[in-house]
């Protein structure tokens, strides 16, 4: 089954939802049309289904080799790299001073939807580069970053981030990598990190890694953590490759899925670094590359439900298996589609629904990545909350529902689908891991409760409701759009009513938003696509209304009806577990579990 990029719905969204035309006046907008992202999403889509999508299933068999040290990647997957440097995706969103094209990040998340969606653990090679050239671009020297960013930005020099360790995953004040200061603005690095994704592969003659660790004599905890870059290869003062630096894989895991991503264990033996940014900064450093990377983890998530909800659709339409519950729809055939099942298009629809809303979403998020750099300050400011407020849901949200469509895919495959001779338990095995890294859902869900709400006296969620209510305002009147924009305003009201539950109940007794804080993000995810299907509803309607016969935005309306009347009921759900509190979770003694 062959892998289909969605170009029509993200042009939809990007210039007819959000209207990017609109916002030539913005930094990094200004040579920006909508034609323009049309050529870039055609193409690029053409690269991600010819490719990326045909070595996806044959490198999840395959997977990668260590031999002493030494990683090679799945048979073809260092030519499909080079070809995707060649070619200059890598760069689309980059930094012109460092040899990027300069696009919007909002046109670069389009496209990763498609290399995700076409090979999830292909997409990670440039993703974790990306993810580490963020953090050196917002922290490092400018020395380091002329010498090691515009390899990086073309993708030539790949990039890590080297957090966990052995002792510790989430907690990271455990880190014992250890940096010695050598008097010469370097420092030694010794220690060993786990589950290093792209640690290290043969596409590229260097690998930049970002390895948090302690400078020796620093104290204990989170504050006593910098943040190095390490090269795998020396790089002279020219720009060419020296001797290898004193690191090196020592394994590989072996995983339950993104067989085709070195997930490598890296040992640092005394290895040569630099400090990017201050020292006891290196949290606050590193964060700049976690958000990046969470934000991309939750577009792989959401792009490999897409993969799966799309071979699970065409298996549906050609597998024929018993009768429609109204009589024979294929008289003349043995049994009927299993599309006349309304169990199997429930299926179909809720995975749809999911995923063109976070869809939506997700480019309305990187919107505001983009607009942080507007010149009006408020605009500015906003946009930044928004992006701290957003991306734990964001991250969150879709890798439950990426996983969820990915197993509602392999339950419309049936018995077929537990089988290896359809991708539906690749889909399955990949999307799982997006629940985990990069901070597992659960420290998400703490996160947006114990830091973003507060943050700057909730400006930041006072302002989403007040943006939303701005759009029910606008929008409310009679008309074919109305349900959406009720839905969306219910939605907001049960928000609201979680958020002031766990101001009053939160202060009060910690545990109290530690337990309601999955079920709070699971609010805020579901009134956050609500939003946006009610913005698709209105854009799709604004065609019909001007005589568009495009039966495009007639089978969006449809999917964005099953959203409000199947999927936005949930956010009562929720509302009621969370008001349940912390003491059913806790009166339980230990030994009793």
């Amino acid at each position: 089954m062959a892998y289909k990029a969605p170009v029509r719905d993200l042009t939809f969204i990007l210039n007819e939802v959000l209207e990017i035309d609109r916002y030539s006046n913005q930094a990094g907008f200004e040579d920006i049309s909508s034609d323009l992202v049309q050529q870039i999403l055609e193409e690029g889509a053409k690269f991600a289904e010819e490719v990326i999508a045909p070595i996806n299933h044959s490198g999840d068999k395959e997977g990668c080799h260590w031999d002493n040290g030494v990683v090679t990647g799945p048979k073809g997957w260092k030519e499909a790299y080079q070809a995707m440097v060649a070619a200059g995706w890598p760069a689309l969103s980059a930094d012109p001073a460092y040899g990027g094209q300069g696009m919007p990040s909002v046109v670069g998340m389009a496209f990763g939807q498609f290399t995700a969606g076409a090979s999830a653990a292909f997409s990670m090679y440039p993703g974790l580069t990306a993810g580490a050239h963020a953090g050196i671009h917002a922290n490092a020297s400018q020395e380091l970053k002329d010498k090691y960013l515009p390899k990086m930005t073309t993708g030539e020099w790949g990039g890590t981030m080297n957090l966990t360790e052995p002792q510790c995953g989430t907690d990271l004040g455990m880190v014992r990598t250890k940096a010695v200061p050598q008097g010469d603005g370097t420092y030694k690095i010794t220690g060993q990190k786990i589950w290093i994704s792209a640690g290290e592969h043969d596409f590229t003659d260097n690998i930049i890694h970002t390895v948090l660790a302690r400078v020796e004599g620093a104290p204990a905890g989170i504050k006593g953590l910098s943040l190095f870059l390490v090269p795998k290869v020396m790089v002279n003062d020219d720009g060419s490759l020296g001797k290898r630096n004193s690191l090196m894989c020592a394994g590989l895991e072996h995983k339950m899925g993104i067989h085709g991503n070195a997930t490598a264990v890296m040992q640092y033996d005394g290895a040569t670094g630099w400090l990017i940014g201050e020292e006891g900064r290196g949290m606050n450093n590193m964060f700049v590359v976690m958000n990046e990377a969470r934000l991309g983890t939750g577009l792989q998530g959401l792009a490999i439900g897409a993969a799966a909800y799309q071979a699970a659709l065409e298996f549906a339409k050609d597998r024929v298996q018993g009768r429609s519950l109204t009589g024979p729809k294929n008289p003349d055939g043995p049994a009927d589609s299993i599309m006349v099942h309304p169990d199997v298009r429930r299926m179909l629809l809720e995975s749809k629904a999911f995923v063109e809303g976070g869809q939506a979403f997700i480019l309305w998020t990187a919107l505001q990545a983009d607009l942080q750099k507007s010149a009006d300050e408020a605009t500015a400011q906003k946009a930044h909350d928004y992006m701290g407020l957003l991306t734990p849901v964001l991250k969150a949200y879709l890798t439950d529902k990426g996983f969820h469509v990915a197993s509602l895919g392999m339950q419309v495959h049936g018995g077929s689908g537990y089988t290896e001779h359809f991708q539906a338990s690749q889909y399955l095995r990949d999307a799982r891991i997006t629940m985990i890294y990069e901070g597992t859902n659960g420290i998400q869900a703490l996160d947006l409760v114990g830091r973003k709400l507060p943050a700057a006296g909730g400006r930041a969620i006072m302002s989403w409701f007040a943006d939303i209510d701005a759009f029910v305002a606008e929008n409310g009147a009679e008309g074919p759009i109305k349900p959406f924009v009720d839905g969306l305003a219910d939605a907001k009201k049960k928000l609201q009513e979680a958020t002031m539950w766990l101001m009053q109940n939160g202060m009060a007794n910690p545990d109290n938003a530690g337990a309601a804080s999955t079920d709070y993000l699971n609010i805020f995810g579901v009134t956050a696509l609500a939003y946006l299907w009610a913005q698709m509803a209105k854009a799709a309607q604004a065609k019909i209304d001007a005589g568009s016969d495009d039966p495009f935005y007639v089978t969006k309306l449809q999917t964005g009806q099953y959203f409000v009347e199947r999927i936005l009921p949930d956010a009562g759900a929720h509302l009621i577990k969370l008001k349940s509190g912390a003491d059913v979770l806790m009166q339980m003694p230990v030994e009793a579990f």
